[in-house]
């Protein structure tokens, strides 16, 4: 069986990324693309496969065929066009970050609960078995406890670009700090004790550097360092992940989310291990793992409580830097 998708806009990422992954999937059929655009709608669905275009939101989710909604609006328009979807009784993946406010998450996840139907924040890395061998090394206790992380994520400045104005959720946390509060959270088993942000602001409102130092109650200790500052235009970026623990450390300079044959390095006293995995196109993941979850009954591998924790850790950043 195959789940019929619908995908509300026409964002970058969902051209560039989703819908390629969507492709792949064995259990997912591309069934519906919906934008503000006539010729960006057919020109997607001419590129794709869509069996239906549809210029406005509204009309995707009335239509009784599709099962299934793919979010990748701005980050402002979550909550409304997520909510109309669920409310229609259509499963949701949503891109991240699910909503600007831990509230709204939970209000969100509660929509979802009273219409029997599936939300998942979309962290296509998070489904990658890179990620998920890093995890059972660390479960293994290879490293021993985890007492702190480093990482961080850089890209270009943008100059036009939702994500440099603050009114449509913009800003460096937002679009880039969430993949370093994601991992963290799932590499400390515990709650925030203390968060410490500074950051620098474009003239929108929207953070384009910021800097976080995490205390957890069961002392481990994390920062993260993101921004939006490198040449416009560029395909710069940086990526760094280091995890101490009190036996070893595992160090990754790979990119988030990644596919292909990907390596991280353990050092444990003199011993030195490099894991090498075969990851695959981590869209394609994330959809057939949600195909899965409303076919079969799986449990969405981004729960509704792990997104909750990470919308209450990125309320307090927020509220520190003052955004």
């Amino acid at each position: 069986m195959s789940v019929k998708w619908g995908v509300l806009g026409t964002a970058s990422i969902a051209k560039g990324c989703t819908i390629p992954g969507m492709k792949m999937a064995e259990n997912c059929e591309l069934y519906a693309i919906a934008g503000r655009s006539e010729d960006k709608v057919n020109s997607y669905r001419d590129e794709f496969g869509f069996a239906k275009a549809y210029v406005g939101y509204d009309k995707l989710i009335e239509d009784p065929e599709v099962q299934a909604v793919y979010i990748p609006l701005p980050n402002n328009l979550h909550k409304e066009w997520v909510i109309k979807a669920l409310k229609a009784g259509k499963h949701v993946l949503c891109e991240k970050p699910l909503a600007l406010t831990a509230e709204d998450a939970k209000e969100m996840f509660a929509v979802a609960k009273e219409n029997n139907v599936i939300l998942m924040e979309a962290y296509a890395y998070l489904h990658s078995p890179y990620v998920a061998s890093l995890k059972e090394d660390i479960k293994s206790g290879i490293i021993g406890d985890v007492e702190f992380v480093d990482t961080a994520f850089f890209t270009q400045y943008y100059i036009e670009d939702i994500r440099m104005y603050k009114e449509l959720g913009g800003g460096a946390v937002y679009d880039l700090g969430c993949y370093c509060t994601t991992m963290i959270l799932s590499l400390i088993d515990s709650v925030p004790d203390y968060v410490i942000a500074k950051a620098e602001f474009n003239d929108r409102g929207a953070d384009v550097l910021t800097s976080v130092i995490l205390k957890f109650e069961n002392g481990a200790r994390a920062v993260f360092n993101v921004g939006m500052i490198f040449e416009p235009g560029s395909d710069r970026r940086k990526d760094v992940l280091y995890i101490h623990g009190s036996k070893g450390t595992i160090v990754s300079d790979v990119e988030f989310n990644q596919e292909g044959r990907l390596s991280y390095t353990i050092t444990t006293g003199n011993k030195v291990y490099t894991p090498a995995i075969n990851a695959g196109q981590n869209y394609m993941l994330e959809i057939e793992q949600l195909g899965r979850c409303i076919e079969n009954g799986e449990t969405p591998h981004i729960t509704a409580d792990f997104s909750i924790r990470n919308a209450e850790l990125i309320d307090k950043i927020l509220d520190q830097i003052g955004y």
